[in-house]
């Protein structure tokens, strides 16, 4: 049974980042992140933006990660609020990863890792 009544403002999905490393390779480190849930008309409007260059990975992350696990800085677990999201976002590859994510959670994709 679907119970709009019982609206959900976040939820969390699995992020697979790839990280360049020397030699030519890749590693892959994950995450969960806590996504806003929005309207369809926001993310009709997300799409939009996409498709007339008009919103970045960046911005478009910055808008729909609303928390995170599993993200340390080195010994600790990382703690988030705003300024952390903005160190995160701010390493190459990691906003394209959550939106790609996103995007995933939103057409029920399954997850490859």
């Amino acid at each position: 049974m679907f119970s709009i009544a019982k609206a959900v403002t976040e939820y969390s999905w699995p992020v697979v980042v790839h990280l360049p490393v020397d030699g030519g390779k890749v590693e892959k480190q994950t995450f969960d992140a806590s996504f806003k849930r929005v309207s369809q008309t926001r993310i009709n409007e997300i799409r939009e933006a996409i498709e007339a260059g008009k919103i970045t990975d960046v911005s478009l992350a910055n808008e729909i990660l609303v928390g995170w696990s599993g993200i340390t800085d080195g010994d600790e677990a990382l703690v988030f609020s705003e300024a952390s999201k903005v160190s995160l976002l701010d390493i190459p590859t990691v906003a394209a990863a959550i939106v790609r994510a996103f995007f995933e959670s939103l057409s029920g994709a399954p997850r490859k890792n």
